[in-house]
């Protein structure tokens, strides 16, 4: 399955990307890992952080001044948040950048981890580490709709809800868009805007944004 991936991306190497001056920009890293049924690895943001608390997120954030590319942001915030060296990381693609609903241009990187690494939350930052295998992702079952909290209102959003984490809006954008590039498995992470109420279709009237 990890030779379908180095296959299908060989076309998107996973280049040093300078950002784009005036540009809110941040990286995020999709680690796999390398094993018979690879695990991807996610993260619950802390409940006390001011953006998107509690929310399930890949490694990852914003780029800062000092970072010599995107690449080496999504590296750096990787070891900062849950302890994985960037020697440990056999790095594959750089994925399509694609834009938050707060307009935040982010730049997703593909790489293969060892099963048996240990990853640390940073208690800062993080509620917790999980990993999920492919083989759950691929399942158009498991992709349902669920009630979320967007800003403060409850909302009908596309998902994936496993073992008590569920995976909504930017992160799983990201992550079906990388499952139809590889595996041509025609998931859909389009929300229906009837599903939105009339307060959230006006504040966002392209929410979420999920094409590149």
């Amino acid at each position: 399955m990890l030779t379908t991936f180095s296959e299908q991306l060989n076309a998107l190497p996973p280049e040093p990307l300078q950002p784009e001056e005036g540009v809110r920009e941040a990286a995020v890293l999709l680690a796999l890992t390398r094993e018979i049924d690879p695990r991807l690895v996610f993260t619950q943001r802390a409940q006390h952080m001011k953006s998107h608390p509690g929310q399930v997120a890949f490694p990852g954030g914003k780029w800062e001044p000092d970072d010599s590319s995107l690449l080496f942001t999504a590296l750096r915030e990787s070891e900062e948040e849950v302890a994985l060296a960037p020697s440990e990381v056999e790095l594959i693609a750089m994925l399509p950048q694609r834009r938050t609903r707060l307009g935040v241009k982010v730049t997703p990187y593909l790489g293969f981890i060892r099963p048996d690494l240990r990853l640390l939350p940073d208690p800062a930052e993080l509620e917790a580490i999980f990993h999920v295998p492919l083989s759950y992702l691929l399942e158009p079952q498991h992709l349902i709709k669920k009630q979320v909290n967007v800003l403060g209102t409850w909302c009908w959003m596309p998902c994936y809800h496993y073992a008590g984490y569920t995976i909504w809006g930017f992160t799983l954008t990201v992550l079906v868009d990388l499952l139809n590039r590889v595996f041509d498995v025609g998931l859909s992470a389009e929300v229906d805007r009837s599903d939105l109420p009339t307060e959230i279709r006006q504040q966002f009237p392209h929410f979420p944004e999920s094409k590149p």
